[in-house]
């Protein structure tokens, strides 16, 4: 019974967080939900711009700190140590559709794309930044990033291994192509609003951040082999000063 409740615990939570990704993405583009971004009327600017920001760092917090391996270690004291990535999906689904639902309208437009051909441009490059993120999910394996591996391998008694990270594909030009494709998504847009414009600068200030950190848990991880990997891969975009001569196997630790 304990391995089947982690099991269906893993499926509901990744489960829940893609439809929490699948809902951002419909959120920041205005696209077929009934709570977005722009929808609703504007209330008080500065007591909106506050809740936001609020709702920002409540999504940055989450995803900062559950990544961390000295959470990791804690949580493994209450929940075996298989549902330690689908607790971070719970988490970060509950942050997600928190920042969707409790967002507080800011719709003055600051620019828009009135030609109906640059509209469906821009509208097409953001959605393909998010595209973007899945692929290269599937490039480091995407059932184990977001835990259903892990509780699968729990469920039939078989012992949890580390997958080599192997540099392959956008992995050998650039450290985080899922975040390269964020940013994409969040500032390609046909209509920038002022809550638009606070989402993106909030989105890309905690993208940075946690990057940073991230990299620092990798280097004490992996140390003069991920240095080499920095010194050779451009972080967001590929570097043409940097060289590709890197080791193309890593193996994913943290």
């Amino acid at each position: 019974m304990k391995k089947l409740s982690v099991l269906l615990y893993g499926i509901i939570n990744y489960n829940l967080g893609s439809a929490a990704l699948v809902y951002l993405i419909a959120f920041t583009f205005n696209l077929f939900v009934p709570f977005s971004i722009d929808s609703g009327e504007a209330g008080n600017a500065y007591l909106a711009g506050v809740i936001n920001l609020g709702l920002i760092m409540l999504f940055g917090l989450q995803h900062s700190i559950m990544a961390r391996p000295a959470f990791k270690k804690r949580l493994a004291r209450y929940l075996p140590q298989a549902a330690e990535r689908s607790t971070f999906m719970l988490g970060a689904a509950v942050v997600t559709f928190a920042l969707c639902l409790l967002w507080q309208p800011m719709p003055h437009v600051l620019w828009q794309a009135d030609n109906v051909m640059l509209y469906n441009t821009l509208l097409a490059i953001g959605l393909g930044g998010w595209a973007l993120v899945f692929y290269a999910t599937f490039l480091i394996n995407h059932f184990d990033l977001f835990g259903l591996r892990q509780v699968w391998l729990y469920f039939t008694g078989k012992e949890y291994t580390h997958l080599p990270f192997k540099l392959n594909s956008l992995y050998r030009y650039v450290r985080h192509p899922i975040m390269s494709g964020v940013f994409i998504g969040i500032w390609f847009t046909p209509v920038m609003t002022a809550g638009h414009l606070l989402l993106a600068i909030g989105m890309s200030t905690y993208i940075i951040i946690g990057v940073y950190h991230e990299e620092k848990d990798l280097i004490r991880v992996f140390g003069e082999r991920y240095l080499k990997y920095i010194r050779s891969t451009g972080k967001f975009v590929p570097s043409l000063l940097k060289s590709n001569r890197i080791d193309t196997t890593l193996s994913t630790e943290v």
